[in-house]
């Protein structure tokens, strides 16, 4: 294999390990930071031994025991360690020298506990929204801080500032390295859904930029909501932000022309759907239902997505059942987003005007203050209503409003039209 086929197998077996490795390393050392810094040590090795040596036959095994040496290392040169520190070292030295032959198994035995601890603390509410993401995607996604700052289209010091925030807020707070129990646990996964679904929207609908989507964002997102279903496999919600990510995925190659131009759910090329997600989907809905998750926020909105997927054309979707699914949504999760949604649905059973009576009262809603979707759904309206002076200046507004390039392009010339 040459080095550079190498260096590629390296980074693949990165980003498949990395999540497990910090995971059972922040187990070992209670320290989120200096196992983050432990994998990037074992990795650094394998970088320099692998070109020569070849990759082991089990990559993730060498990397934790590599990491575990150098755990070792650490604790024993530094002048600060306490007698608890000496025999954690021992500890840790003893159990590599006498589970050496059973290395493989060891690791197995905790990865799910581990890995789902790592989850819950990547997303802890100590930590800012920002933080949460930045941590979640470097920890439990393996991906650089470029990579990253790339995606949010953020500087990559402010990235990396975060992380490391981050990493010393959870160390300062004395995070435990658990799975919370009872009450706690329900807040806790709702922190953690609501980081992997701001994920995959930034994915789906970038907020800024050139690109309308960023496909490997809602990969990631859709990776990351996989793992929680496996290692939570009786929480319905989990199921249920799934079925939305695999619905809404499908549509991905959909939602852009092939010359770029961004393409509306009702003008889509159904056949382009990926269909496998959208069986996908529906299998992770109908799970959800049978635990009894049927009117969670996420189960609700899949079985909005659901609605799309089945239709066979934008003109057989079943407009009523949306709206009343949204009714449902406003009254377990209300929000001025919602609101919007609904207004979308409502104008499409019952007509735009239906549609603007919802939209008129959040004109004055001050957390939609600037957000371009206000205005081009009010001004949707008023141009099927054939107001279309009012409704050329609301998309013009909004065009005015919006971060992404491509979607203000597509709202000016919406806007021409109307002249």
């Amino acid at each position: 294999m040459t080095e550079s086929a190498t260096h590629r197998a390296i980074d693949a077996v990165w980003r498949i390990e990395s999540a497990k490795l910090i995971a059972g390393l922040t187990r070992i050392v209670r320290d989120v930071g200096l196992a983050e810094d432990l994998a990037q040590d074992a990795l650094l090795i394998a970088l320099e031994r692998w070109p020569e040596t070849g990759v082991p036959d089990n990559p993730g095994a060498w990397l934790m025991a590599t990491a575990k040496h150098r755990a070792i290392d650490r604790l024993r040169r530094s002048k600060l360690v306490d007698r608890k520190h000496e025999e954690l070292g021992y500890e840790m030295e003893a159990h590599q020298e006498t589970a050496a032959p059973d290395l493989d198994a060891a690791i197995d035995d905790h990865v799910g506990d581990d890995l789902l601890r790592l989850v819950f603390i990547s997303c802890h509410p100590v930590l800012s929204t920002e933080a949460r993401v930045a941590l979640t995607l470097r920890l439990l996604g393996g991906l650089t801080t470029i990579e990253i700052a790339r995606a949010f289209l953020v500087p990559e010091p402010t990235i990396a500032q975060r992380i490391v925030r981050a990493k010393r807020t959870l160390s300062d707070a004395h995070v435990p390295f658990e799975v919370p129990r009872g009450d706690e646990l329900a807040a806790r996964l709702s922190s953690v859904l609501g980081v992997i679904y701001l994920i995959f929207n930034e994915g789906y609908s970038a907020t800024a930029g050139d690109s309308w989507t960023r496909p490997a964002l809602c990969e990631e997102a859709l990776r990351l909501g996989r793992i929680v279903a496996e290692l939570t496999p009786q929480e319905s919600e989990v199921h249920g932000l799934v079925a939305l990510m695999e619905i809404q995925a499908s549509r991905l190659r959909a939602r852009v022309s092939p010359s770029g131009k961004p393409v509306v759910l009702l003008d889509q090329d159904r056949s382009r759907w990926d269909h496998m997600l959208v069986r996908r989907g529906l299998a992770a809905l109908d799970r959800a239902e049978k635990l009894g998750g049927a009117v969670g926020p996420y189960a609700l909105q899949a079985a909005i997505a659901a609605c799309h997927a089945r239709a066979k054309t934008s003109g057989e979707t079943d407009w009523p059942r949306i709206a009343a699914l949204y009714d449902a949504l406003a009254r377990i999760a209300p929000s001025p987003i919602v609101e919007l949604n609904r207004s979308v649905a409502v104008a499409m059973a019952f007509g735009p005007a239906a549609g603007l009576a919802i939209v008129d009262p959040l004109m004055s809603e001050p957390s939609l203050e600037g957000y371009h979707l206000l205005p081009t759904v009010r001004g949707d309206f008023l141009a099927k209503l054939g107001r279309k002076d009012e409704a050329r200046a609301e998309l013009e507004r909004a065009a005015a409003l919006t971060r992404n390039t491509t979607e203000r392009d597509l709202l000016l010339e919406r806007a021409a039209a109307l002249r």
